[in-house]
């Protein structure tokens, strides 16, 4: 099977540091910090394939675009031998796509977030089989797998002649004018053909701000009865923590991350390194909120959240805040991790303490690997 690799470097780069995306920032990103890291997500995605390398050959481009990877994993590959800019574009990645496939490859694999699929989208062949590895920051599209390893076991489907069917994806990303005026809505780009089998890839996140504001009401009655003086909460982004500081009377940014402590906002919009300063050898709690139609809750726009700051927080201090409406957009599919680090993901248990109304705890089950099943 011939397989065209893309990766686009720069995905991602901007979650670490606070800046909720990578289009347009990479040398800010970079000059705060930040480390690519959509190489190392192909690299665990290609781990998985390393037992059947000898059934597969890939095409790619040089250097970070996928050369360099596929040589060191010892993967068979040709390059297209298109000269590349040192700092890769977008327009690389649409040339990238046109190349391999006047190449021909039975399928076009592509590391990135969002922004990438809207690239790969734009000069995609119709019918031209496509599948994301998550790279990027906040992944809304359903073209990606739900974690670099799950792409890799689809890929060994395939190899190995499994059925899997093929259907359409949606491409979707950040409507920006809505963001501005304060709303977290996904603007559709298109569609692209991906295959699908079990819960290998993931779902079109469904965006919106929560509307039940009589269940984030119940929710901050229980938390300030909870409030522990001197401990940190840390709050991770999306609608719902959001109103639910604002029920609490604390402003908060919508898409960063917060720490609050006491009653009031100690930090406010935090990177990684920030956060980790807080609430290493602090006692700390972190609450997080599941994507509504995916079920993430690390790995997609909360990467601030790094392993390191879970860690130093601890899996028993860590809950979820989703209301039954949200849960109920899964459809019985379970809540997911993609850290980043697969052996914090295996450590997290088989289900999770769920706050969903006052005094409200519901156990549901959370999954890491492509065999994750609903209990």
């Amino acid at each position: 099977m011939r397989i065209g690799l893309i990766i686009n470097p720069l995905a991602g780069l901007g979650g670490s540091v606070a800046l909720k995306g990578s289009d347009g920032v990479a040398e800010q990103a970079l000059a705060l910090g930040a480390e690519p890291r959509a190489v190392w997500r192909t690299e665990q995605a290609l781990q998985v394939l390393l037992p059947w390398r000898e059934q597969v050959e890939f095409l790619s481009l040089p250097g970070a675009m996928g050369g360099d990877l596929l040589a060191r994993m010892g993967f068979r590959h040709q390059l297209l031998t298109r000269p590349l800019q040192e700092t890769t574009s977008a327009a690389d990645t649409r040339a990238a796509v046109i190349a391999l496939q006047q190449a021909g490859c039975a399928l076009l694999l592509f590391a990135g977030g969002d922004g990438t699929a809207r690239d790969v989208a734009e000069v995609v062949a119709p019918g031209q089989a496509v599948l994301g590895i998550p790279a990027g920051v906040k992944i809304h599209s359903g073209v990606y797998a739900f974690s670099p390893q799950a792409a890799g076991e689809l890929l060994v489907r395939l190899l190995q002649g499994g059925l899997v069917r093929l259907t359409q994806g949606e491409v979707r990303d950040l409507d920006e004018q809505a963001l501005r005026e304060g709303r977290v809505t996904a603007r559709w780009y298109g569609e692209m053909t991906v295959p699908q089998e079990g819960h290998f890839l993931q779902h079109v996140k469904q965006a919106g701000v929560e509307s039940e504001e009589l269940v984030l009401l119940e929710l901050a009655d229980w938390l300030s009865e909870e409030w522990q003086p001197g401990v940190r909460y840390v709050f991770g982004p999306g609608s719902t923590l959001h109103g639910l500081a604002s029920q609490l009377g604390l402003q908060t940014t919508l898409l960063g991350v917060d720490v609050i402590e006491d009653g009031r906002v100690l930090a406010r919009d935090v990177d990684a390194a920030q956060l980790l300063a807080l609430v290493d050898g602090h006692a700390a709690r972190l609450l997080v909120t599941a994507i509504g139609g995916q079920g993430h809750i690390l790995g997609r726009g909360n990467q601030q959240i790094s392993p390191q700051v879970v860690r130093a927080i601890g899996l028993d201090n860590l809950r979820v805040v989703a209301t039954k409406r949200k849960l109920a957009t899964l459809q019985g599919r379970p809540l997911l991790v993609d850290s980043g680090d697969p052996a914090l993901d295996q450590a997290f248990p088989p289900a999770v303490r769920v706050w969903a109304g006052y005094r409200e705890e519901l156990l549901y089950p959370l999954g890491w690997t492509s065999s994750a099943t609903p209990c």
